[in-house]
């Protein structure tokens, strides 16, 4: 059988540099259903990827000076993809015990997420870090060409990372999944490999990590409470979101580790029994009619946008949702619907700079705990929310908080004092009250007062 040439060391440090950034993506995805997505999460993954690419640099350097082949090279990058494609298979049984054991010892994500990265990606990242110091020794024939083989390497090897980095996350991620993404470089590395070694047995790695790209993935998340099921579940460009029914047919949709519940629908019913029906009184606190127009920003998979067009039919609603792939979500879990409604795919604080609409209400609903949009909770943005509402109009926040822990509600309800002339709160959940902003006059006395002018089903909530 006539051999293939050999791969270019430039091609070489290419692909390699394109799996580890790719890998890097990924890792943080495959631990967000378990710790999240917040910036502990990303600084835990991006430091534990500095420090074993470091460490393969220089075990890379020192292995290249005792015997410096290309057989060696490729076996290197062999290892790194089996490494790299066997990362989804460790994950699962891993993270599940994991999360168990740290729960029981109160960890948080800090600890989890450090544990997590560390021994599912240093180890294949480290190996991954040999290839560069490697190929650059094989690449040197000369001193007086040291540099310019050196620079154009690694210049090479940067666009490499710079392409898995866009690869994987607007690519790989949204269309196959994570999983799936780890097994796409973990393949791209093994064929270099084996096209480089020649050996006929090799063929058959391509070939198996072919056969597990095509499999099903299964559930990322099964774990649920007894008696509910994961009915759905997908990787979206921002997060890890499934959706769980319970026996009853209720349906709540969770996203990345389930701290916690951003839509909710019950069968026969448009109210939950939680914190969505306090959207459909509180307004009344301080309007004596139902809303001509409102804003829910976070409208996720449209709970409060679905109540409204059915108890609230003239209501005008513009939902605003970053992730639209949710927006799909809430049509065909969840119903969502309304006579007047209309969806936004953008992010809360550019879509209101950018409308020129004048909202009776502006509900904010987009403070994912435990995470904070901390562009969403500055003077600044509550001052643009007030130069979108109409005379009268109200801003409503939902501040999810810690059971037992207002510390969040008092800072935001300071802010909003510095914009509002009133502001009001309504601690509706014990991990949740609803904070009301407006120029004009509100109190719980004035809701009370409306109630006989609600549905018959809102007026035990006022």
């Amino acid at each position: 059988m006539r051999r293939l040439p050999e791969p270019p060391l430039q091609l070489i440090v290419f692909v390699v540099g394109m799996s580890i950034l790719g890998a890097e993506i990924a890792a943080a995805r495959l631990l967000a259903p378990y710790f999240g997505a917040s910036t502990i999460v990303w600084a835990n993954t991006i430091g534990i990827v500095l420090v074993a690419l470091s460490g393969g640099y220089w075990y890379g350097g020192r292995l290249a000076d005792r015997n410096p082949t290309r057989e060696g090279l490729y076996k290197i990058v062999l290892l790194s993809g089996v490494l790299l494609a066997a990362v989804p298979f460790a994950a699962d049984p891993f993270l599940g015990v994991a999360v168990d054991a740290l729960d029981s010892i109160s960890a948080g994500a800090f600890v989890g997420s450090l544990i997590g990265v560390t021994f599912l990606v240093a180890t294949p990242v480290f190996v991954s870090g040999a290839v560069a110091p490697y190929a650059l020794r094989l690449a040197v024939t000369g001193v007086e060409e040291a540099g310019t083989v050196s620079g154009r390497l690694y210049a090479i090897s940067t666009v490499g990372s710079l392409l898995g980095t866009f690869t994987s996350a607007l690519l790989f991620i949204p269309l196959i999944g994570t999983r799936r993404t780890f097994i796409v470089f973990g393949l791209a590395l093994v064929a270099l490999a084996a096209v480089g070694l020649a050996r006929r047995r090799l063929t058959l790695a391509p070939a198996a990590l072919l056969v597990l790209l095509a499999l099903p993935v299964g559930t990322v998340k099964g774990e649920t409470e007894d008696g509910a099921q994961v009915i759905h579940e997908t990787n979206t460009e921002y997060q890890y979101a499934r959706v769980v029914q319970e026996a009853d047919g209720t349906r709540s949709l969770e996203l990345n580790e389930g701290e916690a519940v951003h839509s909710q629908r019950r069968p026969g019913t448009f109210l939950t029994g939680n914190i969505w029906d306090e959207y459909m009184i509180v307004p009344f606190a301080a309007q004596d009619r139902p809303p001509e127009r409102i804003a829910i920003l976070g409208n996720a998979a449209g709970t409060t946008a679905r109540a409204y067009g059915h108890y609230f039919p003239q209501t005008r609603i513009d939902g605003v949702e970053i992730d639209g792939e949710l927006t799909d979500i809430g049509r065909k879990y969840f119903d969502m619907r309304a006579p007047r409604l209309t969806t936004h795919t953008a992010d809360a604080r550019p879509y209101l700079r950018r409308t020129d609409e004048r909202y009776d209400a502006i509900f904010v609903d987009a403070y994912r705990q435990p995470y904070i949009p901390f562009y969403l909770a500055t003077k600044e943005f509550f001052e643009l929310a007030r130069d979108r509402l109409k005379p009268g109009g109200v801003v409503v926040v939902n501040a999810g908080h810690p059971e037992g822990s207002d510390k969040l509600e008092k800072v935001l309800s300071a802010t909003m004092a510095s914009v509002f002339e009133t502001v009001i709160r309504d601690p509706s959940e014990d991990t949740n009250t609803l904070l009301l902003g407006t120029d004009g006059r509100a109190s719980a006395q004035r809701m009370a007062a409306n109630a006989p002018t609600l549905p018959p089903d809102l007026q035990p909530l006022a």
